[in-house]
């Protein structure tokens, strides 16, 4: 004997409860769908306090999810790595335009390293802020600093002419007389 938690509710019949039981209602529904072509996902047994991510397909502790106050579990419907993975996906095709193979390809093409020190690994996407075109990928120290001379070549020609000969300084012609570099 079935137990009336079995059913779920249908307010249209005379008891309240459907006329099958939640599994052969869950089975009909399949076989409908798969008749018409269309895959359904298997139910999968999850232990309490633990979700499974459609994207991974594992099968997580609920300490691995973001909150959703929506949701009707309160959970996010992605564990937080592959909430990471994609994230970092939609910000290089919002921000440059770019998808993670292209980047990677670039990356791989520049031998993995930043194309300015040739010392540090390229992770961080350097691209123009007049035209939006990328120009490359750099590591965090290189980018940093073409960002805060604003992409001007006169102003990091200027600096590296400093770093090898410090032409700021002013330089004696005479006692007491000093030329300041032009």
């Amino acid at each position: 004997m079935l137990l009336r938690a079995a059913f779920a509710s249908n307010t249209s019949m005379p008891d309240g409860l459907q006329a099958y039981c939640r599994e052969c209602s869950a089975e009909y529904y399949r076989q409908r769908q798969e008749a018409k072509g269309l895959s359904v996902r298997r139910k999968v047994a999850v232990p309490p306090g633990h979700k499974r991510c459609p994207r991974c397909a594992e099968i997580k502790p609920h300490a691995q999810w973001s909150g959703n106050s929506s949701a009707s579990d309160g959970l996010a419907t992605y564990c937080k790595a592959c909430r990471a993975i994609e994230g970092r996906a939609r910000h290089l095709m919002r921000q440059y335009g770019i998808t993670v193979a292209e980047r990677d390809e670039l990356i791989a093409s520049q031998a993995g390293v930043c194309p300015i020190c040739l010392a540090a690994s390229a992770e961080h996407v350097d691209h123009c802020h007049e035209t939006g075109r990328v120009r490359g990928v750099l590591c965090f120290s290189c980018n940093a600093a073409l960002g805060q001379l604003k992409d001007r070549p006169d102003a990091i020609r200027r600096a590296a002419a400093y770093l090898e000969g410090n032409v700021w300084k002013p330089t004696l012609v005479a006692q007491g007389v000093y030329r300041l570099p032009s």
